[in-house]
């Protein structure tokens, strides 16, 4: 019955020290032999996440990546993407006038690097993680020219949180707004979020929605959670997240990726 598989990375198919655990890649392997087709969908460029994907074997012609939350869809060995809806640079100043009084961080994420214009340990994290260079610069001396994927948010949790609140409905209106991590809050193309991503790479496989898994933990998962036909949150997934999945698996350090495969496509013979 199953068809895709669409994972996110960190709090589902990532252990705590950001590795993929036996179990995890060990289920993959197999649906991929059942001929399933395994998705990496996340928040990251594909530059963070090339080293899982040549760890899974998913870089071939034949596979892709939902990355950005959504807003670029590739091919993972050529780079061909398939489909992206950008920001652009007026966005990010609009963002960052409305929250630089709320004491919180700011960076904008581009194919290629991040920029801001007072590096924190959120934005120094972003690019750690993802293996990209930080620029630090005012927003209004960035190049008109720059390619503005999604513009991040940053702050203590709390602090967060509450910056949230006091951002104008019409900011909400204007972009996807999704929670990411407890650190980070992301705004996007509004048409863009990781269903509108799984769905249509799924589309363009001719694999319908009943025939997808999507697997995650967090805000920016609940999308892609409520497209699939089997909607799977975390053990450690935000409670909202958990309110609308059709399922909710094992942790994420607890293997709970490998858990759904085995019991919904492996076990149960549902593989096409």
């Amino acid at each position: 019955m199953y068809k895709l598989v669409a994972l996110d990375m960190d709090g589902t198919l990532l252990n705590e020290d950001k590795t993929i655990s036996k179990e995890n890649l060990e289920a993959i392997k197999n649906a991929q032999k059942n001929g399933v087709k395994v998705v990496l969908a996340t928040g990251r460029p594909i530059k963070g996440i090339e080293k899982y994907l040549k760890e899974l074997n998913l870089i071939t012609e034949n596979d892709y990546a939902v990355t950005f939350n959504g807003a670029v869809i590739q091919n993972t060995k050529t780079g061909k993407v398939i489909a992206e809806n950008l920001l652009n640079l007026d966005d990010a100043k609009y963002i960052y006038n409305l929250t630089a009084k709320l004491g919180v961080g700011i960076f904008i994420s581009t194919p290629n690097s991040c920029i801001t214009p007072k590096a924190d340990k959120y934005s120094e994290l972003e690019t750690t993680m993802n293996n990209l260079p930080l620029e630090i610069l005012d927003f209004n001396k960035i190049n008109e020219d720059t390619t503005v994927v999604k513009v991040i948010v940053t702050g203590d949790e709390e602090i967060l949180s509450e910056a949230a609140e006091k951002l104008p409905k019409e900011i909400y209106n204007k972009y996807t707004v999704v929670r990411s991590a407890p650190f980070f809050l992301e705004f996007i193309n509004k048409k863009v979020n990781k269903g509108f991503g799984v769905e249509l790479l799924a589309k363009s496989l001719g694999i319908n929605s009943k025939e997808v898994i999507c697997m995650g933990d967090a805000g920016n998962d609940i999308h892609m959670i409520k497209y699939a036909g089997l909607g799977v949150a975390m053990g450690n997934a935000f409670p909202e997240v958990k309110k609308i999945a059709n399922y909710v698996t094992k942790t994420n350090i607890e293997n709970g990726v490998a858990h759904v495969i085995n019991k919904f496509i492996l076990e149960d013979g549902k593989a096409c």
